[in-house]
C-alpha cells in the first residue's frame, strides 16, 4: 500500500490501492482504539474474538471473526489481551507460524514475572516472529490523536524483518518508532509505563527535606523564639514571609547541587589519574538527576520571586509604613538618606533580577525543542558556562541580602544564625572547589585526563568493564 505521513489520515483509500489487512487480537479499549486509528490510515483491520457475536462498539468497517479465523487472514496479529489470557495461543501455533505477532501487553508491577511479556510469548509460540511494541501509547492517545500525547512507541525484538514491518506500520500511524534492539529489551520497555517519575524522585524528595528543614528552622527563629522570650504573635509569618525564605534558599542549594557532582567528578579523576573507572553508583545517579535539579530549583526561583512581587500589598508591611510615617511626623524628623544602604539595596535586586534571568534562560535551553537546534558545544556553554555564573550571581545576591547583618552576633537567636547563612554554606563549597580545578596547573592535568591521558596505565585494564566521562 502507499503510505502516508502526513498528520491528515485517509478514512478509505481509492479502489486502485491494496489494503494490507492487520489482524488485533482483543476488543477492549486499547484494541478498538488501535483499530480505529488503522483504519483511518488506510489498513484493513479484521478483530479476532473469542465470542465474535457478542463483540460490539467496535469500529465501523472492521471485521469480526473468531481468533483462528482472523489470524488467517493477515501475517501481522497484533495482541491487545494480558498476559494471563495467553493459555489459547497454543492451540494456534501452526495457524500462527512465521506470522509476525506484536506484544502490547503490560503488568501491573514491575519485574512481576521472571521473564518479559513478550519473551513468555516467544516460548509459547515458537513459530512466530514476537515483536514487542505499543505498550507505552494508551488508548487515549490514539483516540485524541498523536498530536496530543506521546509519539513515541518503543520495538524490539530477534527477527529483523519482522521489526521492520512494526516499525513501517507505527510510523504509517503517525508515531514515532524507537528501536530498543532484540527481544531482551522488552522486560525494560514493560517497566517503563510502571514508573512514576524516576529521574524526578531524587529532586522531589531532597527539595520536600530541604523545604520542611528550613521551614521548621525558620519557625524557630520567627515564630517560636519571639512568642517565648518576648510574648509576641508572629503566627501571621507562616503564610507569606516564611516561605519566601524558604524557596530561595532552596532554589539556591538545588542550583549549587546540580554542579555539585560535576566538581566531585573531576576530583574523582584527578586522584585517580584515569577516566576509566565507573563512578560510584550514587554518584551516577547523581549526575543524571541534575537537569530535574535544575528544573525543580527553577520552580522554587518563580515561587520567590512571585511572592516578593506581593509584598507591597501585604497588611503587615502597610501597617509597618503607616506607623513608621505617623510617628516621623509627629516627632517631625526623618531618616537621613545613606547612599551605603541605596547601594546595598540596589545591588541586592540588580544580582536577584540578573540570577533569575539567567535562570530562565538555563530552564529554556533544557527544553528539548531549543536544545535539539544548537549543538553540543553552544548547550554546554549554556549549561555549564552560563551555569556557574548564574551560581554565582545567585549567592552574590544572598551575600549582599545579609549586608551588615551577616554574622552580627545581634541576629543570633538561641544560638542560631540567619538561614540564609546555613543555605550559602553548599553552594560557597562548590564555587570555591570550581575556582580551585580552573586553576591552569589543575585544568591542564584534567583536561588530559578527559582527553584519555592516564597517570597510571595499570589502570588501563579498566577500560574494558566500561567508561564513564564527565
Amino acid at each position: 500500500m502507499a503510505k502516508t505521513y502526513t498528520n491528515t489520515f485517509p478514512l478509505t483509500m481509492t479502489s486502485s490501492e491494496k489494503q494490507e489487512t492487520i489482524c488485533i487480537f482483543g476488543t477492549g479499549d486499547f484494541g478498538r482504539s488501535l483499530g480505529y486509528k488503522m483504519l483511518q490510515c488506510g489498513y484493513s483491520v479484521v478483530f479476532g474474538s473469542r465470542n465474535p457475536q457478542m463483540s460490539s462498539l467496535l469500529p465501523s468497517g472492521a471485521e469480526v471473526l473468531s481468533y483462528s479465523e482472523a489470524a488467517q487472514k493477515s501475517d501481522v496479529v497484533i495482541l491487545t489481551i494480558h498476559r494471563e489470557h495467553y493459555g489459547f495461543l497454543t492451540e494456534l501455533t501452526e495457524v500462527l507460524k512465521e506470522k509476525v505477532l506484536v506484544d502490547v501487553s503490560n503488568n501491573l508491577k514491575i519485574n512481576q514475572y521472571p521473564e518479559s511479556n513478550a519473551e513468555y510469548l516467544a516460548q509459547l509460540v515458537p513459530g512466530a516472529h514476537v515483536v514487542k511494541a505499543f505498550n507505552t501509547i494508551s488508548a487515549w492517545a490514539l483516540q485524541s490523536g498523536a498530536m496530543d500525547a506521546s509519539r513515541q512507541v518503543f520495538v524490539c525484538g530477534n527477527d529483523g524483518k519482522a521489526k521492520q514491518r512494526v516499525v513501517d506500520i507505527v510510523r504509517t500511524l503517525g508515531l514515532t518508532p524507537l528501536d530498543q534492539g532484540s527481544l531482551l529489551a522488552a522486560n525494560e520497555i514493560e517497566n517503563y509505563p510502571l514508573q512514576l517519575f524516576p529521574m524526578w524522585r531524587l529532586p522531589f524528595y531532597l527539595s520536600a527535606a530541604l523545604g520542611l528543614f528550613f521551614f521548621s528552622y525558620c519557625v524557630l527563629r520567627d515564630v517560636i523564639y519571639p512568642y517565648i522570650n518576648e510574648k509576641q504573635d508572629s503566627t501571621f509569618r507562616l503564610a507569606i514571609s516564611i516561605p519566601n525564605r524558604v524557596f530561595p534558599i532552596t532554589a539556591l542549594i538545588l542550583l549549587a547541587l546540580v554542579y555539585f557532582p560535576g566538581v566531585i567528578a573531576a576530583i574523582l579523576q584527578l586522584y585517580r589519574g584515569t577516566k576509566y573507572r565507573r563512578f560510584p553508583a550514587w554518584l551516577d545517579h547523581w549526575m543524571l538527576c541534575r537537569k530535574q535539579l535544575g528544573l525543580v530549583a527553577l520552580g522554587f526561583a518563580f515561587l520567590h520571586v512571585i511572592y516578593t512581587l506581593v509584598i507591597p500589598i501585604r497588611y503587615y508591611v502597610r501597617w509597618r509604613l503607616r506607623n513608621i510615617t505617623i510617628a516621623q511626623i509627629v516627632d517631625k524628623k526623618e531618616n537621613p538618606f545613606s547612599a551605603s544602604s541605596a547601594w546595598l539595596s540596589d545591588s541586592y535586586v540588580s544580582l536577584g533580577i540578573l540570577g533569575f534571568f539567567l535562570f530562565v534562560l538555563l530552564g529554556i535551553t533544557s527544553l528539548p525543542s531549543v536544545s535539539n537546534t544548537v549543538n553540543w558545544r553552544e548547550f554546554r556553554f549554556v549549561q555549564s558556562k552560563l551555569g556557574y555564573l548564574t551560581l554565582i550571581l545567585c549567592t552574590a545576591h544572598t551575600l549582599v541580602y545579609g549586608g551588615k547583618r551577616f554574622l552580627s552576633p545581634s541576629s543570633l537567636r538561641w544560638g542560631l544564625p540567619s538561614a540564609y547563612v546555613l543555605a550559602l554554606i553548599i553552594p560557597c563549597t562548590v564555587l570555591v572547589i570550581k575556582f580551585i580545578l580552573i586553576m591552569p596547573c589543575i585544568d591542564k592535568t584534567l583536561t588530559r585526563i578527559r582527553q584519555g591521558w592516564e597517570r597510571n596505565y595499570k589502570y588501563s585494564k579498566s577500560a574494558l568493564n566500561g567508561r564513564s566521562d564527565i
